[in-house]
């Protein structure tokens, strides 16, 4: 096994991810709004990351484990470790907002202002809509031996006030919350010039109204992250989704993980905070004002094309422009005349996947529709679609996986509402989340019965698809629909022994199959065959993986990873590593498809489909993926690393344990970005 030094932790992995998102906010040559949208997405990323990963290192050290992970740190060990990190990276997000975007967005006339740089006629237009839209919506909390200590929900956005009597000259604390339904930032009305006021600033202003005669002494903003991962104990439960809907309401009150705090606050008041919610000093973060950046979608939103990437449309496949809507048999002619390969978002979502499903419902001839559900869109017309299919009175069966994190709530409501529809809703194989991305109908033909599919590696969501990099498969290959058609019957029954043509599937299939692979290619190089790995993942972390990569590198087997996010192996490492590069690419889109190649002494092999290389996607989800069969198909795939892998793309490198940005050439001129060449690529062929 390999050894704990050869191992990047995941935490500090996943850090240094979120680091990548926020040098896209730092680069200069990236459109300006576009770069608000980046810092506010680190913002995001960030919480998400306290709300998981980090509750979860703070519950193993509250139960004082003291065990090393595979990477050599104790749980106290990487918490500290961590909390160095976090510090580091959030003073680079405040140096890069205060001394970086927000002198250029002013320059561009969007000003974020404070309440003292507020004219005349901005305060009295400010002043009369909190008066009219903010103030009734307000609740003060005063703190008092007849008022405990307020519960202070999640990542909500509070101001700490200290108050003072004016004639017995006591001093009292007091929490005014942020009203999440209201705008973030509030623009003041100035004509032609679009400046906003954090809605914070604006309260604080006039805190004097919530508490009539009083004297306000100080304010200061504050935000606490809570626990916020799920407890389910699916052995107790009778009732999954009864169970669910429960964990879901106590999660709002999990323990608080993380105080963030505006630089400069009072010590007094800082100590009282945190000793009321039981934060440790690690768990404190300060910061410049405003706090919570994920807010600044509301800037990077405004209406400056200029300062934003060209607009782009993705297109019709080429296979399924000739469809035609009005011919209920078109769509399905066009799959039976060949596989039809698809690589969002420069082919349409809504046009191959969506149009497929919709096609389903409405057509006299389909007789049942097969569906997994992960994630999917707040009015998806994917679930629109198969409950028009279910009150049609087609066999519908949903697999929708209810514990999706943070979309556990919206897929509980899908689940009750396609049952209400008369649709068959299940939820997977006990223990195991359902992360396959899998789609079947079954139609009668007048030669029989014949099965269409789509596979991919994204979500059925109609609005991600958008700006989500993701590969798919339309077919009505008889070997793989019935492939599917033993994977969907594992799912809503028992058929735990299917055995599988076209597919590996986890959690039985799939490690095992590609570990063979890799050890094929071992034997493949030792033989003089040509061999060669390349994957192309969001995360890189199991540990078996790791030594197997190493494994192969070190018989001189060379190895290309494409990693967006996590990878906990290090490059470099002599006699171990020498033979392995890694790029990561962030950009326009977000990169998440899983390719897996394998040279196969020349024979060239191709799987695509729902699964990173970590535990929870190998031995505890039901994930699929699907070989790449047509030739063609292959040359695109290959086309896709190869350009990802390229010198001449702007990417980020790994270099033992540290990722470098690549953005010159050695003569020193900008590499192109990846995504425009693909959306020039994309017109090009049509």
């Amino acid at each position: 096994m390999v050894h704990s030094e050869h191992l990047t932790d995941r935490e500090l992995s996943w850090l240094s991810f979120n680091q990548r998102v926020l040098e896209m906010a730092e680069d200069s040559e990236i459109p300006l709004l576009e770069r608000v949208r980046f810092l506010s997405i680190f913002a995001s990323n960030l919480d998400e990351f306290f709300m998981v990963r980090v509750a979860t290192l703070k519950t193993k050290i509250d139960a004082e484990i003291k065990i090393r992970n595979s990477a050599g740190f104790t749980p106290t060990e990487l918490m500290s470790k961590l909390s160095q990190q976090v510090r580091e990276l959030v003073d680079r997000q405040a140096a890069c907002l205060h001394k970086s975007i927000l002198p250029a967005l002013s320059e561009q006339g969007i000003s974020l202002v404070s309440w003292g740089e507020l004219d005349e006629v901005e305060r009295a237009y400010t002043s009369t809509l909190f008066s009219e839209r903010i103030f009734p919506v307000l609740t003060p909390l005063a703190v008092d031996p007849s008022h405990p200590f307020p519960y202070i929900s999640g990542l909500s956005l509070n101001l700490a006030v200290i108050v003072k009597n004016a004639v017995t000259g006591e001093e009292f604390f007091a929490r005014v919350k942020v009203p999440p339904v209201l705008p973030r930032f509030v623009e003041t009305n100035r004509n032609g010039i679009n400046r906003f006021i954090p809605l914070e600033d604006l309260i604080g202003a006039h805190l004097s109204s919530l508490f009539p005669g009083m004297v306000i002494e100080d304010h200061y903003t504050f935000r606490v992250t809570r626990n916020q991962d799920l407890e389910l104990d699916e052995d107790e439960s009778e009732d999954l989704l009864s169970s669910l809907e429960q964990e879901l309401l106590r999660r709002r009150f999990g323990p608080p993980v993380r105080l963030e705090i505006e630089s400069g606050i009072n010590p007094e008041l800082l100590q009282r905070l945190a000793s009321e919610l039981g934060i440790d000093p690690e768990g404190i973060i300060s910061s410049e004002r405003p706090l919570d950046l994920t807010g600044l979608t509301r800037i990077a939103d405004l209406n400056f094309p200029d300062l934003k990437y060209p607009p782009f449309r993705s297109h019709t496949a080429v296979e399924l422009e000739s469809v035609d809507p009005e011919t209920p048999d078109s769509f399905f002619a066009a799959m039976r005349h060949g596989e039809i390969f698809l690589h969002h978002p420069y082919d349409s979502f809504t046009n191959s996947v969506v149009q497929f499903l919709e096609n389903a419902a409405q057509d006299p001839t389909v007789l049942a529709i097969k569906q997994t559900l992960y994630r999917t869109s707040g009015d998806s017309p994917i679930v629109d679609a198969l409950i028009e299919a279910a009150e049609a009175g087609k066999q519908v069966l949903a697999v929708v996986e209810i514990r999706a994190r943070f979309d556990e709530q919206a897929n509980v409501r899908w689940a009750r509402k396609l049952e209400a529809a008369g649709a068959h809703v299940v939820y997977g194989l006990m223990g195991l989340k359902t992360h396959a991305k899998l789609s079947l109908v079954v139609r009668d033909e007048p030669d029989g019965l014949r099965r269409y599919c789509h596979i991919g590696t994204g979500n059925y969501n109609p609005k991600t698809a958008r700006f989500y990099e993701d590969i798919g498969l339309l077919s009505a290959d008889p070997v793989l629909t019935e492939d599917l058609t033993k994977l969907f019957n594992q799912l809503s029954g028992f058929a735990p022994q299917s055995e599988y043509s076209r597919l590996l599937v986890a959690p039985r299939t799939l490690r095992t199959g590609l570990l063979e692979k890799i050890e094929q290619e071992i034997s493949n190089h030792k033989a003089g065959l040509p061999s060669g790995i390349q994957f192309k993942l969001n995360s890189f972390l199991d540990e078996d993986f790791v030594d197997a990569l190493y494994r192969a590198s070190k018989h001189g087997v060379p190895v290309d990873l494409l990693i967006r996010g996590i990878c906990s192996l290090q490059t470099g490492l002599p006699e171990l590593s020498e033979n392995i590069r890694v790029r990561s690419i962030l950009g326009r889109f977000l990169e998440h498809s899983r390719i897996f190649h394998f040279s196969d002494a020349g024979r060239e092999e191709y799987w695509i489909g729902s699964a990173d290389i970590m535990h929870r996607n190998l031995d505890r989800r039901v994930e699929s993926l699907v070989r790449v069969d047509q030739p063609q198909h292959e040359k695109e795939l290959q086309r896709i690393i190869d350009l990802e892998l390229s010198d001449q793309v702007t990417s980020w490198h790994l270099e033992g344990s540290q990722w470098n940005r690549v953005t010159l050439s050695p003569n020193g001129e900008r590499l192109a970005d990846l995504h425009e060449i693909m959306i020039q690529h994309h017109r090009k062929v049509r």
